[in-house]
């Protein structure tokens, strides 16, 4: 089974950065407890300083690491990711920041992109990898070249769902791999003339949040032929709503 195969099931559950309501957010702890939970996984992707492709999804590292804790590092507020390389960010903790309510430490590694897909090749795993706008720091070619290659390396295309706001970005994973599915992420407006401007981008999927979607614009969107899917839902009651709207899944916190 490919993505889009994936796609032709309902009431698909994605895990939103893995299982991030009982693990740290984009970990490889999050990915595992995802395994039987979900029917696909969600995280997101960025660039350190020398162009490694590494999990995370804010654009600076003091929410989910120890970084302003390291007297090293003291002087590189704002803390971006971009500003650090795989090795600088490699020393850092990405899981006693989850854990320090409960008056506790869990030390958690930094998760790279060729960790995270070496982890879905092995236990055959959907994956849709969120590319972050890097567009200020690193030019949209580099960014897309480094992320097709790790897939590529594995051939797990198959697995594979590319998403971003940045949709320069999923026009160009369509020129150099077509065969990998791309999704349009929007929050709060959509794009003008929006079926004709997916299609222009040969998207597959279109991805919004919650309070933007209506059962007029999904049915308006499958008839045209793309998949949709809603962030984030957390709450059972709205996710049984969306689903007879009519959307094929929606993004999640929690896991049954």
């Amino acid at each position: 089974m490919n993505f889009l195969e994936l796609f032709n099931k309902h009431g698909l559950i994605a895990a939103h950065r893995g299982a991030r309501a009982i693990c740290p957010e984009n970990t490889m702890s999050a990915l595992k407890s995802s395994i039987g939970h979900c029917d696909f996984i969600e995280i997101d992707v960025q660039l350190s300083r020398d162009g490694v492709a590494i999990i995370m999804h804010d654009e600076t590292l003091e929410r989910t690491t120890n970084v302003a804790k390291i007297d090293a590092y003291k002087n590189r507020i704002p803390y971006r990711v971009c500003d650090f390389t795989f090795k600088e960010l490699s020393s850092l903790d990405y899981g006693s920041w989850f854990y320090k309510d409960d008056g506790y430490t869990h030390s958690e590694p930094l998760l790279s992109l060729h960790d995270a897909l070496h982890f879905i090749k092995k236990h055959q795993l959907f994956l849709n990898i969120e590319i972050k706008d890097m567009h200020k720091y690193f030019d949209d070619e580099y960014v897309v070249s480094t992320i097709l290659k790790e897939i590529d390396d594995l051939q797990i295309q198959n697995l594979i769902l590319l998403s971003s706001f940045r949709h320069e970005y999923l026009s160009l994973c369509k020129k150099k791999m077509l065969n990998i599915p791309t999704a349009v992420l929007v929050k709060n407006r959509h794009p003008s003339s929006l079926i004709e401007y997916l299609n222009t981008l040969q998207a597959d999927a279109y991805h919004l949040n919650d309070e933007l979607v209506d059962k007029a614009t999904v049915a308006k969107l499958q008839e045209a032929g793309f998949f949709v899917n809603v962030y984030t839902v957390n709450d059972l009651i709205r996710r049984e709503q969306l689903f007879n709207m009519g959307v094929n899944g929606v993004f999640s916190d929690f896991l049954e």
